[in-house]
């Protein structure tokens, strides 16, 4: 567990971390000299089972990044206040920001204690609880380093503070630096933001996204086969690339997929005015950038606003920034990530105010989930990284809750009926449009009916469409139930006739002509031979010329085959090979380019939808 100790320069931290750990802080520096070191700033004290660390860092500016390093694993801050000076500016610098950050808890120290009276004490912690009401329940401790006072009372309050790190998430550390140790190789220092990282574990890096092999640890400066949340570890990893290939504000992760994002939805939490589109630096874990700030909303207690980020970061739900201004000298907010890869378009409609809110308002990751869900299917990875959840976390998930898993995509009941019903829709206004067709293709009805969403998943709803019969498919082609066509008993003896006619041929065979070979009205004729095509038996390839099914689906798989080896066809190329006029060939090629099943870029034509016939 790591505990920031923050404070005004000389208010006693370093003495007061010496008597705590028996570690002087200044030297610190030397110990990298050794070997294996955790971190230049950080302290290390044994208690019963546990190790805790305290981060001592003077400057303002490195107070600011090493605390922010740390932050996925740091619950508790110790405010240091000196008993002969109080309250100076950098105090309250620092408590601005432990209180954007919102520790689970600030432990007030007054050091120094032996140089003054303790009726000036008094007035000291008066003096605070005034200025500073949200530190009024906060444990307040009176320490001397010099002689010893309160040092073991602070010892003992600390021993017994509750590690809240979530050591079941996946493994996900902060890279902050990386060094060479003679003998061992490449070391890289963090703290684990969560889960758990074991000796001979193979993680995954950030900007490189490939895997790298644990080869020691050592957690809390001690050596070990484990490092968990909440610990500050030094990790020696075995891997091909240089100590150049890795820098700080990278990332390892347990997790297979790891997304970086450079538009954010935040709440901000502001200590000062903040500006529509106002120029900002970012800082996150290890990482700094700069960025601009969009307001969207402002709230009686908060801003909800859009960052987007010069450089990506590898950011997740519920992580924690601080945002300074243009120059960087003035801290503007404390922010929580609401959401990463915020949409570009719609930006504050009042439908994405209600969403936001509702988000706001979610305290679990289930929660979360059902509403990502409700209008959208999502990559499981992204999911997974977004709420920082492992495999089994969200299967546990997915089985409590109305929500499915397909191939690699994460989607709720709400979205499958939704998309089902643009699908039925579609098909009915396709037969209402095109009565002389039996139906379409399953990927042209995606494209009709759900152009933007992930062609596997709305394919794997269709077939569910199929098994519960609200959709038919006949000789390939998906139609309505009740779009289902049958011959009479005349109409079948006719249609034996007209089989018999296109027999004798291999070209296409125009309803007058086929009139007059059997001897029947033109009308009557016309509407059997496309009630014949609405039951599949029948293609016109224009209007009043038709081809038999079986031909259209000889030519579709020698084009196919075609397509797949040479890539592209000619109009000519078609003739050629199947003996046809130019005429015929060209109206033939244009029938399969409005069927969804080729399509034309310039002179030549290429394949579009292979599952078609």
């Amino acid at each position: 567990m790591i505990i920031v100790t923050a404070g005004h320069v000389d208010h006693g931290k370093t003495a007061l971390l010496q008597t705590l750990t028996g570690t002087n802080a200044d030297r610190l520096p030397e110990e990298k000299k050794r070997g294996m070191t955790i971190d230049l700033g950080y302290a290390y004290l044994p208690v019963d089972d546990k190790i805790l660390g305290f981060i001592d860092v003077p400057g303002h500016e490195k107070f600011l990044s090493n605390m922010l390093a740390g932050l996925g694993g740091v619950d508790y801050a110790m405010l240091m206040v000196a008993a002969d000076e109080g309250i100076k500016p950098q105090t309250i610098e620092h408590l601005t920001l432990l209180r954007l950050l919102q520790f689970k808890q600030i432990i007030v120290v007054i050091t120094k204690a032996d140089r003054v009276e303790s009726e000036q004490i008094m007035q000291l912690l008066q003096k605070i609880h005034q200025q500073f009401p949200f530190l009024v329940d906060s444990p307040t401790f009176i320490t001397s380093a010099y002689t010893g006072t309160g040092i073991d009372a602070l010892k003992e309050y600390l021993s017994q503070l509750t590690n809240y790190a979530r050591q079941d998430k996946p493994f996900r550390y902060a890279i902050d630096r990386v060094f060479n140790v003679k003998g061992a190789g490449l070391v890289v220092t963090g703290t684990v933001f969560s889960g758990k990282v074991s000796v001979g574990d193979e993680v995954y890096l950030s900007d490189q996204q490939q895997t790298v092999r644990i080869k020691a640890i050592h957690a809390q400066n001690q050596p070990s086969t484990i490092g968990v949340a909440g610990q500050r570890v030094a990790l020696n990893l075995a891997m091909e690339l240089d100590k150049d290939d890795i820098s700080r504000g990278d990332w390892l992760s347990s997790l297979t997929t790891l997304l970086a994002t450079d538009r954010i939805t935040v709440a901000l939490n502001s200590v000062h005015t903040i500006q529509d589109s106002q120029a900002v630096h970012i800082y996150h874990a290890a990482s700094h950038t700069i960025g601009k700030l969009n307001v969207l909303i402002r709230l009686p207690e908060m801003i909800l606003a859009e960052v987007i980020l010069d450089k990506p970061l590898f950011i997740a739900v519920d992580d924690k920034l601080i945002l300074r201004n243009g120059d960087d000298q003035q801290t503007l907010a404390g922010a929580k990530v609401l959401e990463i890869n915020s949409p570009k378009r719609h930006k504050r409609s009042a439908e994405r105010f209600a969403y936001l809110q509702k988000l706001l308002a979610c305290h679990h990751s289930h929660q979360r989930i059902h509403y990502y869900l409700q209008q959208q299917a999502l990559p499981l990875a992204q999911v997974q990284w977004m709420e920082q959840l492992t495999t089994a976390q969200i299967t546990s998930l997915q089985q409590q809750e109305t929500w499915h898993i397909f191939r690699d995509w994460l989607f709720s009941t709400e979205y499958q009926q939704y998309q089902q019903k643009l699908l039925l829709a579609a098909l009915e206004t396709f037969h209402q449009q095109h009565q002389d067709q039996l139906g379409v293709s399953k990927a042209r009805l995606w494209r009709m009916a759900a152009l933007n969403q992930p062609m596997p998943l709305i394919l794997h709803l269709i077939e569910q469409l199929i098994a519960d019969k609200k959709l038919l498919q006949t000789n390939g082609w998906l139609h309505l139930p009740q779009h289902q066509i049958a011959f009479s008993a005349s109409e079948q003896q006719l249609w034996l006739q007209v089989q018999a006619e296109f027999a004798k041929t291999d070209q296409p065979i125009w309803v007058r002509d086929m009139a007059n070979l059997l001897a029947i009205d033109e009308d009557q004729m016309r509407r059997f031979m496309y009630k014949a095509g609405k039951m599949g038996y029948l293609v016109p390839i224009v209007k009043d010329r038709f081809f038999r099914q079986e031909d259209i689906q000889r030519f579709a798989l020698w084009l196919k085959s075609y397509l797949l080896e040479h890539g592209a066809i000619s109009v000519n190329e078609v003739r050629d090979h199947f003996q046809f006029g130019r005429k015929l060939a060209v109206q033939l090629i244009e029938y399969f380019d409005r069927s969804g099943f080729l399509r034309r870029k310039g002179n030549v034509h290429l394949l579009r939808d292979s599952d078609s016939f």
